[in-house]
């Protein structure tokens, strides 16, 4: 439908020649009913260059969002101008405070090696999570999001040997769950991480009635999972990500210096195609449907 961003916003004009209406945040005060304002915590590198990534597919949703860019205090966001973070990010709890939130998605960080303990904003995160669980119909936590949505319920990550990385198939497991599309679709998910959580872990939680497993890779092992109150959604890969984004982290891992960084799985790397945005807009499609479902409107 539509997506409310301020009038010169950096993105606007990829947005729209992606086909995602776009309209100003002045234009939408006029409007006789209400979009779903869902939060944004971006914590991933360059975080301006990323905002397009998320808004392309939940802007092309069938409901209006309004999206609310969060910033963490405790989070330096180095690689992110002040002027950009100053002028579009505003604090979780002046979020709340101005006008609530419907929905929040966490996005990736480049800290998964990392336990969670050591993470610097690990215990600010907690706090919105708190606040999330009762508050906001629905978290989804996107790569590290969704493995830090994992720990903060009591399920640990495990360190691999070697990076996931690539694009991988994945098959949807709950037939009463259209999460990942049709029941004889097989869609196509990127993968770039360092850690995850064990298929026996998991399996172990759903037969202890606390978690739905929804998609399952071969490789990859179970990649799309949730609480079983629908609270928090995990999916541990990028189904936002642009075609050329493993790309682009393969080279930038070279220039680094990382010697332990494989080839993208099933991605030519010379000439990428991008056989995952399926998933993707099904994906966060059905998320934006089940926050609007679950949001308790007023007339």
């Amino acid at each position: 439908m539509a997506i409310i961003v301020p009038e010169n916003y950096h993105a606007k004009q990829a947005l729209e020649n992606a086909r995602v209406h776009c309209i100003s945040s002045f234009n939408a005060q006029k409007q006789d009913f209400r979009p779903l304002r869902i939060a944004i915590l971006n914590i991933m590198p360059e975080a301006n260059t990323y905002e397009y990534n998320i808004l392309f597919p939940i802007g092309r949703a069938i409901i209006q969002i309004e999206p609310v860019w969060i910033r963490l205090k405790t989070h330096a966001y180095k690689s992110t101008s002040k002027e950009h973070l100053d002028e579009l990010y505003i604090s979780f709890e002046d979020a709340i405070r101005h006008k609530g939130l419907d929905g929040l998605i966490i996005t990736g960080a480049p800290v998964e090696e990392k336990s969670f303990k050591d993470v610097w904003f690990w215990d600010e995160l907690s706090e919105i999570l708190d606040y999330a669980k009762e508050n906001i119909a629905s978290t989804l936590g996107i790569c590290w999001g969704g493995l830090a949505l994992a720990n903060y319920i009591g399920i640990d990550k495990i360190l691999f040997d070697k990076k996931l990385f690539g694009v991988y198939p994945l098959d949807n497991i709950d037939r009463n769950h259209r999460i990942t599309g049709d029941l004889d679709d097989v869609f196509m998910s990127p993968q770039s991480r360092h850690a995850g959580i064990s298929d026996k872990v998991l399996e172990a939680e759903r037969d202890k009635g606390n978690v739905n497993l929804l998609a399952h890779s071969d490789k990859a092992g179970y990649v799309i999972f949730e609480t079983t109150d629908k609270s928090f959604i995990m999916h541990l890969g990028h189904p936002e990500y642009e075609t050329d984004r493993l790309v682009n982290e393969y080279k930038r891992d070279l220039e680094k210096g990382r010697s332990d960084v494989p080839l993208p799985l099933n991605l030519d790397i010379s000439n990428p195609k991008n056989n995952w945005r399926g998933h993707s807009l099904e994906f966060f499609q059905q998320w934006v449907k089940d926050v609007y479902i679950r949001t308790p409107y007023e007339i």
